[in-house]
């Protein structure tokens, strides 16, 4: 069965992109919980000093206490958002694109066994589905982990996942039997 290598490299490349879910919160999530913290005792501050008419222990601050405290805010809502991108685009990258296409290659393996056509046809389109995941979100891994040159194969990534949807679509039209098909 030709789809049999896409079945198997769906779970596989599932299980590894669900593994970054427990990976972002092991390794990830303590830093953004910590900034989070501290953002908030720093906003807190702030706050607490605008609903006391910025009057801290019954003295008025003067403008450059209240500036100081509201540059602390600020670059604590930084610190925050600095330590929470990396975790956000893994979410949105990698770990999503990944558990899509894992998928993808899992139902247009079941569906290449429910068509016939000639092998060469569903060999290309199987690997086109195999290839268009490693080079979407498998490249996104390896930028979401330092390496700058995936960003180059990258592109190829998308357009090749939208080929084999087209190619399995039409091929799905032609040769669709809702049975499984022996390829000889």
């Amino acid at each position: 069965m030709v789809g049999k290598k896409n079945i198997v490299f769906g779970f596989l490349y599932l299980v590894l992109t669900a593994a970054l879910g427990p990976y972002m919160v092991v390794k990830l999530l303590p830093e953004t919980d910590a900034a989070a913290a501290a953002k908030q005792e720093k906003v807190g501050r702030l706050q607490t000093l605008a609903s006391n008419d910025f009057e801290e222990d019954l003295e008025p601050l003067s403008a450059d206490q209240i500036a100081r405290a509201n540059t602390e805010a600020i670059l604590a809502i930084n610190r925050q958002l600095n330590a929470a991108a990396p975790v956000d685009s893994i979410k949105g990258g990698p770990h999503a694109h990944g558990n899509l296409e894992a998928l993808l290659n899992i139902a247009a393996g079941v569906v290449l066994g429910l068509i016939a056509l000639p092998v060469l046809w569903k060999q290309v389109i199987s690997w086109l589905f195999i290839a268009g995941a490693l080079l979407h979100s498998g490249m996104l891994y390896l930028l979401n982990f330092g390496q700058a040159w995936a960003a180059k194969l990258l592109v190829l990534g998308p357009w090749l996942v939208l080929l084999a949807l087209l190619a399995i679509g039409l091929a799905a039209a032609v040769g669709f039997r809702g049975e499984w098909v022996r390829d000889d």
